[in-house]
């Protein structure tokens, strides 16, 4: 068995885009983060790892994170919430039965998926016992 470590996001700009996901995920700095750093850590369930590279993004994500809104969120809060933090769409598979995602993408274009929360699962879920 291993431990998941971090996850490690190659960026231009660490510091902002660890903030970036720091304010969308609620996590903290590492205690010594500095502005200026070329790797920013953010602590938390899973940790997460910022590291400056030299070469931009070009391809689509071999690995992608997918996230859900907390206890009380639904999905679509929660984008229009990253929306608000500097994300933006890159594909939205929400399917008028309420399944499905949106695909979204970071400041530097890191995509990532948000889907449906824990309450909207157990409704869906519920309704779908009753048919």
């Amino acid at each position: 068995m291993i431990d998941i470590h971090y996850v490690t996001f190659d960026c231009a700009q660490p510091y902002e885009l660890a903030t970036f996901w720091r304010d969308a995920a609620g996590l903290e700095f590492h205690p010594a983060t500095d502005k200026q750093d070329d790797e920013v850590l953010l602590l938390g369930p899973i940790n997460l790892l910022f590291i400056k590279v030299p070469e931009g993004k070009t391809v689509k994500n071999r690995v992608h994170v997918d996230v859900t809104g907390s206890e009380d969120s639904t999905r679509d809060q929660e984008v229009e919430r990253l929306l608000g933090l500097g994300a933006t769409v890159q594909a939205d598979r929400r399917k008028p039965d309420g399944t499905g995602w949106v695909t979204m993408l970071d400041p530097e274009g890191n995509e990532f998926c948000v889907c449906q929360g824990k309450a909207e699962l157990e409704a869906l879920r519920a309704g779908a016992g009753q048919a």
